[in-house]
């Protein structure tokens, strides 16, 4: 059972409230951001809570039970609370947000009401909207390894065990086509498609997913993105900024066996049958004598 502050409780059992609603965002970097939907910025708690933030909370509606429970807050870009840089980069990616009652005019009374995660982001313009996720979502989460015929593991981790130095390359950027394809050289001496799948690293930390690796006419490489670049291609990558690049991999076992040699590092499962294997009836014609049905 929730407990009320004395001062708040006697405060609401009058005739007229003066409450509004404060948001403290703790990110994963560890940063604390205060925000609220009053019209003046109030403190409490060690924390300033800014008011010029453009927050604002949708209804929340709570249950009993383990149900996780979703709301959502939405705000605008601003350049000394919330950057759009940050929100690309995920500093905000399962953040905790502590929801409070607070009386304005006297902030020291305020209540806990609730302890939320950042879950999806939605992005528009110079707007934003985040889903706050009761902590009971954590209830849904996997726990443990999923018996997966494809390989778990990150490539080049500690249970992968390659060494990406023997895999990666070095190169510069030629020209931005589009905000998913650019063309860069220094890429000469490996085959084409040998960075299919992997991540292009720049100097400034970002790392960015790569889709497709084709070699062009003039000998220069286009490299394509998963993801289109966040912002104007331009702003993200130009012409001669160097670049670090590791190949990829599709988590097959054939591929770590015979591209990587690391098969008795493999992740995965590949001798599961599928489901198609698991509801089918024994025929006359096929093998059951117990052994791998997959080499």
């Amino acid at each position: 059972m929730r407990s009320i502050p004395e001062e708040l409780a006697a405060h609401l059992a009058g005739d007229a409230t003066t409450t509004c609603h404060c948001w403290r965002v703790t990110r994963r970097d560890g940063a604390v951001l205060g925000f609220t939907d009053h019209d003046h910025d109030l403190a409490f708690d060690g924390t300033l809570f800014l008011a010029a933030s453009g927050f604002a909370g949708s209804e929340v509606e709570t249950a009993t039970g383990l149900a996780a429970s979703v709301d959502e807050v939405a705000g605008g870009f601003s350049s000394e609370v919330i950057r759009e840089e940050a929100l690309a980069a995920g500093l905000y990616d399962g953040a905790r947000v502590e929801r409070f009652l607070v009386n304005w005019d006297a902030p020291e009374a305020h209540m806990l009401l609730d302890m939320r995660e950042v879950g999806e982001v939605t992005r528009a313009g110079e707007a934003f909207s985040a889903e706050l996720r009761s902590m009971a979502h954590r209830l849904a989460q996997p726990q443990g390894r999923v018996y997966n015929r494809r390989c778990d593991a990150e490539f080049g981790d500690g249970r992968c065990r390659v060494d990406l130095s023997a895999w990666q390359g070095s190169g510069s950027v030629l020209a931005v086509t589009d905000a998913s394809t650019i063309s860069v050289g220094g890429l000469d001496g490996f085959a084409e498609g040998f960075f299919r799948l992997g991540v292009l690293s720049l100097a400034d930390g970002r790392r960015i997913d790569v889709e497709g690796d084709r070699r062009l006419p003039d000998g220069a490489r286009e490299l394509s993105f998963w993801l289109p670049l966040e912002g104007a291609p331009g702003d993200v990558l130009t012409p001669g900024q160097a670049f670090t690049i590791t190949a990829g991999c599709d988590k097959t076992f054939a591929t770590c066996r015979d591209r990587f040699a690391n098969q008795v590092n493999f992740r995965g499962f590949p001798h599961v049958p599928g489901s198609d294997f698991a509801y089918s009836y024994a025929a006359g014609e096929g093998r059951h004598d117990g052994g791998a049905i997959f080499s």
